[in-house]
């Protein structure tokens, strides 16, 4: 079956997370991509937090599969030669160096853009132009600057980060979107051009919620959230849902960690959930009849839930919360996802066989589509396909690769 991005080669100068998240969903969706490494070191993921020796660590495996390795000296005159011409067979180049990386080796965007006019450039940064442009960026400072950490945890609490990297991957799925867009322009125009996502911009794209209630300040308390006093700044609000219900995380048994459910309570959820938790008499009661009147004490509201909660396990509330339509979602923890058999079915979590490691766990593609099916790929070893690559994409012989590489040049 073809592929969406079938016949779009991707040069991948990418490493970490941010770029690499990118480049591995147009893998997903087709595209030839091509990842360019440094000789005999590669990406620095390679080697961390490895937990086997001498083997590609699972941070690596886990944002490459789908694509192919070759090692590149840019440094050195055959090797930028290689670089040229990869560059002129390509439609994509994307990059997440520090600042001014690329532009120092005497490639610029508009030198890029001289030497392939169709070529889309996509370039993530932790900042956009400003006081902090030339400064790096990594998942936590990327929350830190874009709103996340600030409006994240308790009130009495420091702020504290999200488990999901919505710095780095959230970057990463943003500068999908900016490269379809210009892929997709380039039908029109026959020219590439320059993507441009900043972490920071990224983050707080996806904090709006947060600016919104930063407006919403300017004329009285946020009802919604549990805090008691306001100040001039969005609080920090613990398990507020943010969305306009009420949410919270309710114990349930046995008790461990991580077992919870989260519980939103509309208007029309609570009548059928006090009869369920056998509380009609609170159906009608004018301290909690309605959604204003439960406002003000929210905290004692899903107290009386979590009375009944408690002495059931998170699926069994999940089960019985449906039938009743009240929102919710039990806490599931990585070993429950890893297990999940319809996660495994949907291909969301998919087991992939490496030839060093053995067979290891990822993530699948998220995105489904209809006519373009994704096979995960185990990710490639450093510099596996450097061979095919040159002579598959820039046509060179035997000779003529012997000799970059007794020169160091791949």
């Amino acid at each position: 079956m073809a592929k969406a991005l079938d016949g779009i080669r991707v040069l991948d100068m990418t490493h970490v997370q941010s770029g690499p998240s990118c480049t591995q969903i147009l893998g997903w969706f087709g595209a030839d991509v091509i990842k360019v490494e440094l000789p005999g070191r590669g990406d620095i993921t390679r080697q961390q937090l490895r937990d086997v020796p001498n083997v590609d660590s699972l941070y690596f495996t886990m944002l490459n599969c789908n694509k192919r390795s070759i090692t590149i000296n840019i440094k050195l005159e055959t090797g930028k030669d290689i670089f040229i011409g990869l560059i002129k067979s390509c439609d994509v180049l994307c990059e997440n160096f520090a600042p001014g990386a690329l532009d120092r080796q005497g490639f610029t965007w508009e030198k890029i853009h001289e030497i392939n006019p169709r070529i889309v450039y996509a370039s993530i940064k932790g900042f956009g132009p400003g006081p902090f442009a030339d400064c790096k960026a990594y998942e936590t400072v990327a929350q830190a600057m874009g709103g996340s950490m600030s409006t994240t945890g308790w009130a009495d609490g420091p702020p504290a980060s999200t488990g999901a990297q919505i710095g780095d991957s959230g970057t990463g799925v943003h500068a999908v979107a900016g490269i379809l867009a210009a892929l997709l322009q380039r039908e029109k125009t026959g020219l590439g051009q320059r993507v441009e996502v900043a972490m920071q911009d990224a983050v707080l794209n996806l904090c709006r919620v947060k600016l919104r209630d930063q407006q919403r300040l300017a004329h009285g308390p946020l009802k919604e959230y549990p805090n008691g006093e306001f100040g001039n700044v969005v609080p920090r609000a613990g398990n507020s849902s943010g969305g306009g219900q009420p949410g919270e995380a309710l114990r349930c048994a046995p008790g461990g960690p991580n077992d919870y459910i989260y519980t939103i309570i509309q208007p029309q959820g609570w009548a059928p959930l006090m009869r369920l938790i056998g509380r009609d008499d609170l159906i009608e009661n004018p301290a909690f009849a309605t959604p204003d009147a439960r406002l003000s004490h929210l905290e004692e509201c899903f107290g009386i839930v979590e009375a009944w909660t408690s002495k059931h396990s998170k699926f069994e509330c999940m089960e019985a919360f449906n039938k009743i339509n009240v929102p919710c979602g039990p806490i599931l923890d990585m070993k429950e996802l890893a297990a999940d058999p319809s996660l495994r079915e949907r291909e969301t979590v998919v087991e992939v066989a490496h030839p060093e490691r053995g067979a290891f766990l990822t993530v699948g593609c998220p995105i489904k589509l209809s006519a373009s099916q994704v096979e995960v790929t185990t990710s490639p070893r450093l510099g596996e396909h450097t061979e095919e690559v040159l002579k598959g994409v820039l046509g060179y012989d035997d000779e003529r690769i012997a000799a970059a590489r007794q020169e160091g040049a791949i």
